[in-house]
């Protein structure tokens, strides 16, 4: 079974996906660092094409990870916006959403290399309104991310012992 991480970009996705990796003995996947080794071309290049562009790259990114076994997935923040990608990884591990309030996220972010979130940090909170409910449709678990980072990694890992 995998572990699929959703939530919004600056959530912390992609740290709390290298720790719960490392402490369950399983292999990580950061799926932006995947398709940009994959396309050979960074995030924000692949943007200059079309929004569309990226998101089909990232549908064929996360149906190759979703037929790996026993990993951790980090999506992108966007991920949920296709719902064949939610049919894809569902299909091999469990959705989590790591649900951090915007205010949060703003005030640790950094925006360089996020081409969503060009036009400044205050477009989070649009994101964050477009997508809450395909986080929380698409999720078998929430985490709130408001304390500690080892915090969220205890929930989850508690949640997975419960599965």
């Amino acid at each position: 079974m995998n572990l699929v991480l959703i939530g919004m970009p600056g959530c912390g996705k992609s740290t709390i996906g290298s720790i719960l990796s490392k402490e369950m003995d399983m292999k990580f996947y950061d799926a932006d660092e995947y398709i940009e080794a994959k396309n050979n071309m960074r995030i924000p290049d692949i943007f200059k094409n079309g929004e569309d562009v990226f998101r089909n790259l990232e549908i064929e990114a996360l149906k190759e990870l979703s037929l790996k076994d026993n990993v951790v997935i980090a999506t992108g923040g966007g991920a949920v916006v296709r719902e064949k990608n939610m049919i894809n990884l569902k299909k091999t591990g469990k959705i989590i959403f790591i649900n951090r309030p915007p205010e949060k996220i703003i005030g640790d972010i950094n925006i360089d290399g996020r081409p969503l979130l060009k036009e400044g940090k205050n477009k989070i909170f649009k994101l964050y309104d477009e997508r809450y409910n395909l986080y929380t449709k698409y999720a078998d678990y929430s985490v709130l991310n408001e304390s500690t980072i080892d915090e969220v990694v205890l929930n989850i890992k508690k949640y997975v012992k419960e599965i």
